[in-house]
C-alpha cells in the first residue's frame, strides 16, 4: 500500500510539473514544437501526398480564371498555397527556403459562371468565388534529389479528385522552367505570395 500511495504521488507530482510547464510555455510563446514535416517519399521514389497540410501556414491563392485567358488558362482554379510551418520559420529567420522545405498548392475551381466574364454574382458583390477541391501540386526543397531543375522537385497528385496517393516528380519541361524563368526568389512565386516576400522576412 505504501509503495502505490508513493507511485500515485509520483504521477500526481509528474502531471502538475508537465502542466506547469505546459501553461507556462504557452505563457512565453513556447508551446509550439519545432519539429519539421519533411517530405516522404515511396522506396521508388515517388513523394507521399503530405498530411495534414490545411494546418500548415496559408500564403495565398492566385487565380486565372478561363473566362479572362480565352478559354484556356492553364490553371482556371484558386491556387490554395501552403507552406510547412518549420520551414516556414526558418525562412522567416534567415530569408531561405530550407532542405526539406515543402509548398502545397491545393486547386479549387470556381463556382459556375453567371456573368460574361465568367464571374457571379454573390451578396458580397460580383467577383469569382471559390468552390470544389480539384487536386494539388506539391513542390519541394532538395538541392541533390533535384539538382537537374534547381534544387526543387515538382509533383502532380491530380488535377481532379480525389488526390492522387503518391506522385512522380515531373520533368523539367513540364513544370520548373516556368518557375525558373518567372518566379521571384529561388523559384517560388514570392511576388503573390506577401508571407514569403523580401519585405516581411525578419
Amino acid at each position: 500500500m505504501r509503495l502505490g500511495a508513493q507511485a500515485a504521488a509520483v504521477v500526481i507530482a509528474g502531471s502538475a510539473v508537465a502542466t506547469i510547464l505546459f501553461f507556462g510555455s504557452l505563457k512565453t510563446g513556447k508551446a509550439q514544437s519545432n519539429t519539421r514535416y519533411l517530405p516522404e517519399y515511396t522506396a521508388d521514389g515517388q513523394l507521399i501526398l503530405p498530411k495534414n497540410f490545411h494546418k500548415w501556414v496559408y500564403v495565398g491563392s492566385p487565380l486565372t480564371p478561363n473566362a479572362l485567358n480565352g478559354g484556356q488558362a492553364n490553371f482556371p482554379e484558386f491556387h490554395n498555397v501552403y507552406i510547412e510551418p518549420g520551414s516556414y520559420e526558418i525562412y522567416k529567420k534567415t530569408g531561405l527556403f530550407p532542405e526539406g522545405t515543402i509548398l502545397f498548392k491545393e486547386l479549387q475551381l470556381t463556382l459556375p459562371q453567371q456573368n460574361a466574364d465568367g464571374s457571379r454574382t454573390e451578396p458580397s458583390g460580383q467577383g469569382y468565388f471559390p468552390g470544389k477541391w480539384n487536386g494539388a501540386d506539391v513542390t519541394v526543397r532538395d538541392s541533390k534529389r533535384f539538382a537537374d531543375t534547381n534544387g526543387w522537385g515538382y509533383f502532380n497528385f491530380n488535377h481532379h479528385e480525389p488526390k492522387a496517393p503518391t506522385a512522380k516528380v515531373k520533368s523539367k519541361d513540364e513544370c520548373a522552367y516556368c518557375h525558373i524563368a518567372n518566379a521571384k526568389k529561388d523559384e517560388v512565386w514570392t511576388q503573390f505570395y506577401p508571407l514569403l516576400d523580401d519585405k516581411d522576412v525578419q
